[in-house]
Protein backbone atom coordinates (compact mmCIF):
# COMPACT_ATOMS: atom_id res chain seq x y z
CA UNK A 1 0.00 0.00 0.00
CA UNK A 2 1.51 3.45 -0.62
CA UNK A 3 1.26 6.12 1.43
CA UNK A 4 -0.16 9.37 -0.19
CA UNK A 5 -1.57 11.28 2.72
CA UNK A 6 0.05 14.21 4.75
CA UNK A 7 2.22 13.00 8.04
CA UNK A 8 2.85 15.17 10.80
CA UNK A 9 4.39 18.41 9.80
CA UNK A 10 2.55 18.57 6.34
CA UNK A 11 5.15 16.58 3.92
CA UNK A 12 3.18 14.14 1.84
CA UNK A 13 4.91 10.63 1.41
CA UNK A 14 5.02 8.27 -1.87
CA UNK A 15 7.62 8.21 -4.20
CA UNK A 16 10.15 10.36 -3.86
CA UNK A 17 9.04 12.13 -1.09
CA UNK A 18 9.15 11.14 2.79
CA UNK A 19 12.44 10.84 5.15
CA UNK A 20 14.62 9.42 2.36
CA UNK A 21 18.85 9.67 3.18
CA UNK A 22 20.57 11.46 0.34
CA UNK A 23 24.32 10.84 -0.31
CA UNK A 24 26.45 13.58 -0.19
CA UNK A 25 28.60 13.78 -3.47
CA UNK A 26 31.00 16.18 -1.45
CA UNK A 27 31.78 13.31 1.16
CA UNK A 28 34.48 11.50 1.10
CA UNK A 29 34.62 7.42 0.73
CA UNK A 30 33.98 5.74 3.79
CA UNK A 31 33.28 8.88 5.42
CA UNK A 32 30.05 9.58 7.26
CA UNK A 33 27.31 10.63 4.65
CA UNK A 34 24.86 13.21 5.63
CA UNK A 35 21.70 11.52 6.04
CA UNK A 36 18.22 13.45 6.21
CA UNK A 37 19.19 17.27 5.44
CA UNK A 38 21.73 18.79 5.79
CA UNK A 39 23.12 20.43 9.23
CA UNK A 40 20.52 17.28 10.25
CA UNK A 41 21.86 16.33 14.05
CA UNK A 42 24.17 13.87 14.60
CA UNK A 43 21.53 11.33 15.50
CA UNK A 44 19.28 11.24 12.00
CA UNK A 45 22.73 10.75 9.44
CA UNK A 46 23.16 8.04 7.93
CA UNK A 47 26.37 6.42 6.51
CA UNK A 48 24.99 5.24 2.98
CA UNK A 49 28.62 4.38 1.21
CA UNK A 50 31.58 2.12 2.93
CA UNK A 51 35.04 2.38 0.86
CA UNK A 52 36.57 -1.21 0.45
CA UNK A 53 39.58 -2.66 -0.87
CA UNK A 54 39.73 -6.00 -2.98
CA UNK A 55 42.00 -8.68 -1.88
CA UNK A 56 43.32 -9.40 -5.54
CA UNK A 57 41.70 -6.60 -7.50
CA UNK A 58 39.81 -6.89 -11.00
CA UNK A 59 41.58 -7.20 -13.80
CA UNK A 60 39.93 -4.96 -16.52
CA UNK A 61 40.82 -5.51 -20.90
CA UNK A 62 44.03 -3.39 -20.04
CA UNK A 63 45.13 -5.67 -17.77
CA UNK A 64 44.69 -2.77 -15.23
CA UNK A 65 44.52 -4.54 -11.76
CA UNK A 66 41.32 -2.25 -9.90
CA UNK A 67 40.91 -2.84 -5.97
CA UNK A 68 40.00 0.05 -4.11
CA UNK A 69 36.00 0.87 -4.33
CA UNK A 70 32.69 1.82 -2.94
CA UNK A 71 29.83 0.08 -2.46
CA UNK A 72 26.49 1.42 -1.35
CA UNK A 73 23.58 0.41 1.19
CA UNK A 74 21.03 -1.90 -0.99
CA UNK A 75 17.33 -0.74 -1.25
CA UNK A 76 14.48 -3.23 -1.34
CA UNK A 77 14.44 -2.43 -5.02
CA UNK A 78 18.10 -3.44 -5.62
CA UNK A 79 17.32 -6.84 -4.30
CA UNK A 80 14.29 -7.26 -6.44
CA UNK A 81 14.88 -6.47 -9.96
CA UNK A 82 17.44 -9.05 -10.44
CA UNK A 83 14.83 -11.64 -9.04
CA UNK A 84 13.21 -10.41 -12.85
CA UNK A 85 16.51 -11.25 -14.32
CA UNK A 86 16.66 -14.36 -16.55
CA UNK A 87 19.94 -15.23 -15.65
CA UNK A 88 19.34 -15.37 -12.27
CA UNK A 89 15.95 -17.30 -12.69
CA UNK A 90 17.72 -19.92 -14.26
CA UNK A 91 20.44 -20.26 -11.78
CA UNK A 92 19.97 -18.31 -8.39
CA UNK A 93 23.74 -18.51 -7.69
CA UNK A 94 24.02 -16.15 -10.07
CA UNK A 95 22.04 -13.30 -7.61
CA UNK A 96 24.51 -11.89 -5.80
CA UNK A 97 26.79 -10.79 -8.97
CA UNK A 98 23.75 -8.83 -10.21
CA UNK A 99 23.11 -7.32 -6.74
CA UNK A 100 26.60 -6.23 -6.50
CA UNK A 101 26.75 -5.05 -9.72
CA UNK A 102 24.35 -2.89 -8.79
CA UNK A 103 25.08 -1.55 -5.41
CA UNK A 104 28.91 -0.93 -6.32
CA UNK A 105 29.72 1.99 -7.04
CA UNK A 106 32.93 2.39 -8.16
CA UNK A 107 36.10 0.17 -8.39
CA UNK A 108 39.32 1.73 -9.27
CA UNK A 109 39.49 4.27 -12.33
CA UNK A 110 36.38 2.16 -13.97
CA UNK A 111 33.80 4.63 -15.66
CA UNK A 112 31.08 2.00 -14.55
CA UNK A 113 30.88 -1.16 -12.67
CA UNK A 114 28.22 -3.51 -13.34
CA UNK A 115 27.21 -7.44 -13.26
CA UNK A 116 29.68 -8.05 -16.05
CA UNK A 117 32.22 -6.88 -13.99
CA UNK A 118 31.84 -8.62 -11.02
CA UNK A 119 31.55 -12.22 -12.77
CA UNK A 120 34.62 -11.46 -14.32
CA UNK A 121 36.13 -10.70 -11.01
CA UNK A 122 38.21 -13.62 -8.68
CA UNK A 123 36.45 -16.07 -6.57
CA UNK A 124 38.16 -14.41 -3.48
CA UNK A 125 36.92 -11.18 -4.34
CA UNK A 126 33.93 -11.80 -4.85
CA UNK A 127 33.67 -13.94 -1.61
CA UNK A 128 34.77 -11.02 0.08
CA UNK A 129 32.64 -8.56 -1.66
CA UNK A 130 29.11 -11.19 -0.43
CA UNK A 131 30.66 -10.53 3.12
CA UNK A 132 30.95 -6.92 3.20
CA UNK A 133 27.83 -6.78 1.73
CA UNK A 134 26.27 -8.51 4.27
CA UNK A 135 28.23 -6.53 7.19
CA UNK A 136 26.93 -3.03 5.70
CA UNK A 137 23.65 -3.90 4.77
CA UNK A 138 23.07 -5.78 8.03
CA UNK A 139 24.72 -2.76 10.29
CA UNK A 140 26.89 -4.93 11.92
CA UNK A 141 24.39 -6.82 13.59
CA UNK A 142 25.74 -10.41 11.83
CA UNK A 143 27.96 -10.83 15.27
CA UNK A 144 26.24 -11.11 18.63
CA UNK A 145 28.25 -11.25 21.93
CA UNK A 146 27.68 -14.30 24.04
CA UNK A 147 29.34 -15.96 26.96
CA UNK A 148 30.87 -19.25 27.55
CA UNK A 149 28.65 -20.91 29.78
CA UNK A 150 31.64 -23.02 31.14
CA UNK A 151 34.69 -20.60 31.33
CA UNK A 152 32.06 -17.67 31.33
CA UNK A 153 34.67 -15.73 28.87
CA UNK A 154 32.30 -13.64 26.30
CA UNK A 155 33.66 -13.99 22.61
CA UNK A 156 31.13 -13.15 19.54
CA UNK A 157 29.95 -15.71 17.28
CA UNK A 158 28.77 -15.03 13.50
CA UNK A 159 24.83 -15.11 12.95
CA UNK A 160 24.49 -14.14 9.31
CA UNK A 161 23.73 -16.52 6.79
CA UNK A 162 26.27 -18.19 4.09
CA UNK A 163 24.51 -16.39 0.82
CA UNK A 164 23.67 -12.87 0.29
CA UNK A 165 19.63 -12.41 1.13
CA UNK A 166 19.99 -14.72 4.28
CA UNK A 167 20.19 -14.32 7.76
Amino acid sequence: MRRTTPRAGGAATGPGAGAVPVADPSAEAGAATPGLQAGAPAAQRLRTEFAFELPRGYVDEAGTVHRDGTMRLATARDELIPLRDVRVQESPAYLSVVLLGRVITRLGKLPMVHDGVVESMFASDLAFLQDFYRQINAEGHTRAGVTCPHCEQPFEVELGGSRLGES
